[in-house]
């Protein structure tokens, strides 16, 4: 779809122009999540992701929704920040897709996979989209992937093509 380059291109072309690239290919959320300053956008995304999926799992959908919105935004103003993070990309297409905005997840996935190829966190989520949006094949190209990894990432998203764990996207 050239839509749909076209807007992964220009959002990619974008981070790359305000982007001093100073995260190694390497980095996982877990290490990041302890750079993270107190009060920044991105920790108040974080927080309300963790609460979001609480809702999501006691079945309050729109509270959850709200809370991924909310979250979206100050993802946003912490790309501005930060321009060219993966981890950020990574929970950009995160909760792009669980508002229901697919092109916009799959652009911020692939543009953080452009940064970092082997990142497990957006490899897993973008094998989750493709699997939400009917394309298995693309879905097992991440698991291989992953399958180096020996990560919690690798098993979740192979449990989830293999239809021994019911979806949690």
């Amino acid at each position: 779809n050239l839509e749909m380059i076209k807007k992964i291109l220009l959002i990619f072309i974008v981070s790359l122009l305000f982007n001093s690239l100073s995260y190694g290919a390497g980095t996982g959320a877990g290490e990041r999540d302890e750079k993270i300053e107190k009060g920044s956008p991105e920790k108040g995304a974080y927080k309300l992701i963790k609460k979001a999926k609480k809702q999501e799992k006691k079945g309050k959908l729109k509270k959850a929704e709200k809370k991924y919105k909310r979250a979206l935004d100050l993802l946003l103003e912490a790309n501005k920040l930060t321009p060219g993070n993966p981890d950020i990309l990574n929970y950009l297409g995160f909760t792009s897709r669980k508002t229901g905005d697919f092109e916009g997840a799959e652009a911020y996935y692939l543009m953080g996979l452009a940064l970092n190829p082997n990142h497990n966190g957006i490899n897993e989520y973008l094998g989750e989209l493709y699997l939400q949006t009917n394309r298995k094949n693309l879905a097992l190209e991440r698991l291989n992937v992953l399958k180096v990894c020996n990560c919690d990432e690798y098993q979740e998203l192979k449990d989830l093509i293999d239809g021994t764990k019911t979806s949690k996207y």
